[in-house]
């Protein structure tokens, strides 16, 4: 398989990934995106091939040397000969990077896969040929999704794309009329009408600056990519899992909170204190369909302060909450997961089915532009992304928002 097949065959199965996606075919799409990445995989495979291929060319393969030495004229000493070592582009990749991030000379083969994988990177944040912006790679970005992911379960548990440009899903409100019902049998069946809504999600500007020293980024390439993994994973964190909660959707994600409180009549929305009550009543609003997978994400100090749910106590005195036995979770409420999000607003509760209801997507992915300051002997890492996110259905939600009195 050539680049030229791989691109063409890949930019079919997108199209028709996001054709699923427009007409509210999900699971089709899920589909069709699987097979993207078998062939994505295919084609690191065929790469990988071709790597291997070019580093055993030219040389002589012996047989039966393995941990033997051979004394021969003009004092030559055949060692070990070890078997050939396969790399991963991914893994060549990461080492081309952390040494181009660090100020490091690459060449050879990290060079041309460096160029390789960057040249097919179309991104929209260059600007001139001293501060492109270079592509972060896989391994790297799941570092800093996943640290993300450690600190806010609500954007942990949402369901995530990787669609490049705008993304539209196709939102069912309502069965207007032709709905499942009982007939006699001369009757006919009543033609179904549907009500169809449109999320769009064009993508809002995520970018953060990691600032080293020159004597910091002397380090070792083994431990700048953990550093800079955690330094982008915390605070990009903190914008990611913020939004997934309360994101104000206009430069930036639209979160639960907000989706729910900009209903109209806010059906969603339980105006209480933490009590035996409010929490049922909230339960109560999200549909039964949800609830397999549902959760309480709550700010901890709403979980362990004063008025928190460890308090919300029975008649006889005895909490609802529970510990979670396996440690999962901080607990457990009713048989649902009780989890601590930062993200969430201090004072409101959020149950509810993340994985059905809310969605993110990437619609550039990261990507990372150094500048270096001399005087100050300083290297600024701004990392830079576009990604979108809201509440596909609000009834996989609802909202405990303790008055402020």
């Amino acid at each position: 398989m050539k680049f030229e097949q791989y691109e063409e065959q890949r930019k079919a199965l997108v199209e028709e990934a996001q054709g699923f996606i427009d007409s509210g075919e999900l699971e089709t799409s899920e589909t069709k995106l699987q097979e993207v990445k078998d062939l994505d995989n295919k084609w690191e495979g065929v790469k990988l091939a071709n790597a291997n291929l070019n580093a055993i060319k030219g040389k002589d393969i012996a047989e039966g040397f393995e941990n033997k030495s051979v004394k021969v004229e003009g004092e030559m000493v055949v060692e070990k000969l070890n078997a050939i070592e396969v790399v991963s582009e991914k893994d060549v990749y990461q080492n081309a990077w952390a040494k181009k991030m660090m100020g490091q000379k690459i060449d050879g083969e990290e060079l041309e896969v460096f160029n390789t994988i960057n040249k097919s990177f179309n991104n929209a944040f260059t600007h001139d040929t001293g501060n492109t912006a270079v592509l972060i790679p896989e391994t790297v970005v799941a570092g800093i999704w996943s640290r993300a992911e450690e600190m806010y379960p609500l954007f942990a548990d949402a369901k995530k794309y990787n669609v490049r440009g705008t993304l539209k899903i196709a939102k069912h409100l309502s069965i207007d009329a032709g709905d499942a019902a009982w007939y006699v049998e001369a009757n006919p069946v009543a033609d179904e009408q549907n009500t169809f809504g449109e999320m769009i999600l064009s993508g809002h500007e995520l970018a953060k600056a990691v600032t080293v020293s020159w004597k910091l980024k002397a380090m070792a390439v083994q431990d700048f990519i953990p550093y800079i993994i955690n330094e982008l994973g915390e605070r990009v964190g903190v914008a990611l899992g913020t939004a997934a909660a309360r994101g104000n959707g206009v430069n930036q994600p639209e979160g639960v909170e907000t989706a729910l409180k900009a209903e109209a009549g806010t059906p969603q929305v339980v105006a209480a204190a933490p009590a035996y009550a409010s929490i049922t009543n909230a339960i109560s609003k999200v549909h039964s369909s949800y609830l397999n997978g549902a959760k309480f994400y709550v700010n901890n100090a709403d979980i362990y302060g004063e008025g928190g749910l460890i308090n919300v106590l029975d008649l006889n005195g005895r909490p609802y909450f529970t510990e979670d036995a396996m440690g999962n979770y901080a607990g457990r409420m009713f048989g649902f997961p009780v989890v601590a999000d930062a993200g969430v607003s201090p004072g409101s509760i959020i149950f509810g089915n993340a994985n059905k209801g809310l969605v993110f997507n990437t619609n550039e992915p990261f990507s990372v532009v150094t500048e270096d300051h001399a005087k100050a002997r300083t290297t600024d890492y701004v990392a830079y992304s576009v990604i979108d996110g809201g509440v596909l259905d609000t009834k996989a939600f609802a909202l405990i928002e303790t008055p402020v009195i």
